[in-house]
């Protein structure tokens, strides 16, 4: 593993890696139904399954293999696995917490399968496998209820042994990486983070851990109200490998906030955001080359280490991204001042 670690770290210092695009994108143009979903396996289930997309791992897992297999052929270095929604938490809207453990592991077995073949057919391009933990459908940070700001429907404790079970499973199904993405509520990310570290005292071993924040709209905040650099502050102590943003904007409104936190990020950073806003039937409109230039535009100002595509992204945007930051050079790693970095809602730096 250790190996592997350098070999990617190597990677990232002499070109801009490449993340996969949407994987919702990419189930929806099969337009499945909801014995499509089911399968034989869960014909019979008591609920309503469609839309459970991370349950195809199971029931479709040649259709997922495949999708992965469009991400590496359109030159993805990394790609995430169908487990956005796969802790327990998220599960229970189903009624399936306990396939969760069973989910993560085969959708990682899935991705590991597809890029050994790829890393097989060209050695001296290995392609990595992240480990996805979503954020979950739950806040610990805001009530739900609006008549009683200090309830929460999950606590961190909850959180933490959810994030422990699928890291492990994501762990035993051939991850190389864990990804903690789409962060909207930095008190989820921190229950992942110490899950992720409590999981990797349990195996014995550890992975290089990517971090991805979404600023959720023109207040340049994220959902619980940090700032780019607050929200930087309250997990760089994590250490990870990456720390970006993904989802929620597109390119055109994301770039100040990528910006940003080039400008304040010690470590590698990563951005897939998504194709463009939604249109008023949601779906992204934004195509692939143009989305590209405005990608290429942040490798030539050197703010990205690791690029991708979110919400509305297929294996033509990451076609057109791998082929143009070819030959851009990454992000080296800044000189960042030593400060004491507290955040709240803003970022609060001492010297």
């Amino acid at each position: 593993m250790q190996n592997k670690l350098t070999t990617l770290i190597e990677s990232l210092k002499q070109r801009i890696l490449i993340l996969d695009g949407a994987m919702g994108t990419m189930i929806q143009k099969h337009k499945f139904e909801e014995e499509d979903y089911r399968g034989e396996r869960f014909k019979d289930w008591h609920v309503l399954v469609k839309g459970n997309n991370d349950l195809l791992s199971l029931t479709q897992p040649n259709v997922i293999a495949d999708i992965h297999r469009q991400y590496l052929e359109a030159g993805a270095d990394i790609i995430e696995t169908n487990t956005f929604n796969s802790t327990t938490i998220s599960m229970e809207d189903y009624e399936m917490a306990a396939l969760s453990r069973e989910i993560n592991v085969e959708s990682a077995k899935l991705a590991r399968q597809v890029c050994d073949e790829f890393t097989a057919k060209n050695p001296s391009k290995p392609r990595y496998v992240a480990g996805v933990l979503g954020p979950t459908s739950k806040t610990c940070s805001i009530s739900p209820d609006v008549n009683d700001p200090g309830y929460r429907n999950i606590t961190f404790d909850k959180l933490v042994d959810a994030y422990v079970e699928s890291t492990l499973a994501l762990m035993e199904g051939g991850a190389d990486l864990i990804l903690i993405e789409t962060i909207f509520d930095t008190l989820n990310a921190k229950a992942a983070a110490f899950a992720v570290e409590e999981a990797f005292e349990q195996a014995g071993r550890a992975l290089p851990v990517m971090i991805s924040g979404t600023i959720t709209d023109a207040s340049g905040r994220t959902l619980s109200g940090q700032t780019t650099e607050a929200f930087y502050n309250s997990i760089r102590h994590i250490k990870p490998i990456s720390i970006g943003l993904n989802c929620a904007l597109g390119p055109d409104l994301l770039r100040p906030y990528v910006e940003e936190l080039s400008r304040v990020c010690e470590t590698f950073t990563s951005v897939h955001p998504n194709a463009g806003l939604p249109n008023e039937f949601g779906e992204y409109d934004l195509e692939a080359d143009e989305m590209a230039k405005e990608i290429v535009d942040w490798g030539k100002e050197g703010f990205i280490n690791i690029v991708g595509g979110c919400c509305g992204t297929t294996p033509e945007h990451i076609r057109a991204f791998a082929k143009l930051l070819a030959q851009i050079e990454p992000r080296p790693l800044p000189e960042i001042e030593r400060r004491m970095r507290l955040a709240g809602l803003e970022a609060c730096n001492l010297n």
